[in-house]
């Protein structure tokens, strides 16, 4: 760091590239340089009162940016002319503060001056405990292009909103291609992972648990309800092929469980166990996913989809020592759901059980699920197909078109 003006108008701030008792008042140059970029009869926009024409003379003298009054013109000496070089550094908030890649640091490093508009970003104490100077400002857009002149390089650490004040006046600034540039970069210092937006949703539910008088006051049972509704939309939206749907929809199960497990943070005396986090939630079901999958993270090898499901048949009988095919079955589910679960678990058992003999409509549905199960059919999606063929029938009959709502 070899500048010590900022963007604060120091009168007395010496120019990193000038002359050291050379002074210049004003944020970035002379206050006496008048004129707009580009006025024939007005100064340089630095350079001296005298110098003519938008870019001045090539063999008149021009003040730079910070009050060399020896730098020529633009057409003049190599270093005067070059437009330097602004840098925008973008930091993910999901990364721990101070973790930026090295290519980021070197940019820190060897910038003449980095300057943050946002006092209180996070990444602040860990940039001046590393040894480098933040200047707390927001500087216009030409006010940047001025300060780089002479082949300086300002880097500028974005804002948690980004800078999209300062890049729309850059992007201005070049569109009017009355002024030489400086190289632009963008500079990402840490970058999000895949489902680093998780991080924001558990933030997000924790603050709407903490604030909201309806969140705040919801249980797993008053839940439960909405849970069941979700999970039907969700098998709506893959049933009928709706990919936007279904994204949402994702989004609305995803919700359900980051909601119950917040719940179940607070450990409520009428929970009746200890409390757990979404982290426990999320860790319970990675220890599973690697322990059913041996052929994946162990020794063990699988080259069929068969093996697939025989390793993890058995790897499930281990960890929940059943003494019966039917542990484990919600007997809540939709009844043509349950007597498929129950053929599959007598199937796959290898078990001998023949239906039960009985009359009326339950036991007419019950061997048919079992028959669709054996077929390899979902019995609820078939009857969900049906009903959807019924429903368009009804509505051709009433002169309603297919899709209209």
């Amino acid at each position: 760091m070899n500048a010590t003006s900022s963007f604060d108008g120091d009168p007395t701030a010496t120019g990193p590239v000038g002359n050291p008792s050379a002074t210049a008042t004003g944020p970035f140059g002379d206050a006496t340089a008048s004129g707009p970029v580009g006025d024939p009869s007005a100064s340089g926009p630095v350079g001296d009162p005298s110098a003519s024409g938008p870019v001045g003379d090539p063999s008149a003298t021009a003040t730079g940016p910070f009050g060399d009054a020896t730098a020529t013109g633009p057409t003049g000496d190599a270093t005067a002319a070059d437009p330097g070089r602004i840098v925008l550094l973008t930091t993910s908030h999901r990364v721990a503060p101070g973790l930026l890649s090295w290519p980021a640091w070197q940019a820190l490093r060897t910038a003449d001056q980095v300057v943050c508009a946002d006092g209180m970003h996070p990444q602040l104490p860990y940039l001046r405990e590393a040894g480098i100077v933040v200047d707390e400002a927001s500087p216009t857009a030409q006010e940047l292009v001025d300060a780089c002149a002479g082949g300086r390089t300002l880097v500028v650490v974005a804002t948690g909103e980004g800078e999209p004040r300062l890049t729309d006046g850059l992007a201005q600034l070049a569109g009017s291609g009355r002024i030489q540039m400086p190289d632009l970069e963008l500079l990402p210092a840490s970058y999000d992972l895949p489902g680093a937006r998780l991080l924001d949703l558990v933030q997000v539910m924790d603050r709407i648990r903490t604030e909201c008088p309806w969140s705040s006051q919801q249980t797993h049972e008053g839940l439960a309800k909405y849970g069941i509704e979700e999970a039907y939309e969700l098998v709506e939206a893959i049933e009928e092929g709706d990919r936007d749907e279904l994204r949402e929809e994702l989004g609305d199960v995803l919700l359900q469980v980051v909601f119950h497990a917040r719940i179940a943070e607070e450990g409520r005396p009428e929970d009746g166990s200890a409390p757990f986090s979404i982290d426990d939630v999320a860790g319970g079901i990675v220890t599973k996913l690697i322990h059913r999958h041996p052929h994946v993270f162990g020794d063990e090898t699988a080259t069929t989809p068969e093996e697939v499901k025989e390793h993890w048949l058995r790897t499930k009988a281990e960890e929940k020592q059943r003494t019966s095919v039917t542990e484990g079955i919600p007997l809540g589910q939709p009844g043509l759901a349950l007597a498929a679960k129950l053929a599959s678990r007598v199937r796959t058992a290898g078990l001998e059980v023949p239906l039960p003999a009985g009359k009326g409509v339950g036991y007419e549905l019950l061997a048919t699920a079992a028959r669709a199960e054996a077929e390899g059919v979902d019995p609820e999606a078939a009857l969900r197909a049906a009903g959807r063929a019924y429903r368009d029938a009804i509505r051709a009959a009433e002169g309603v078109e297919t899709g209209e709502e």
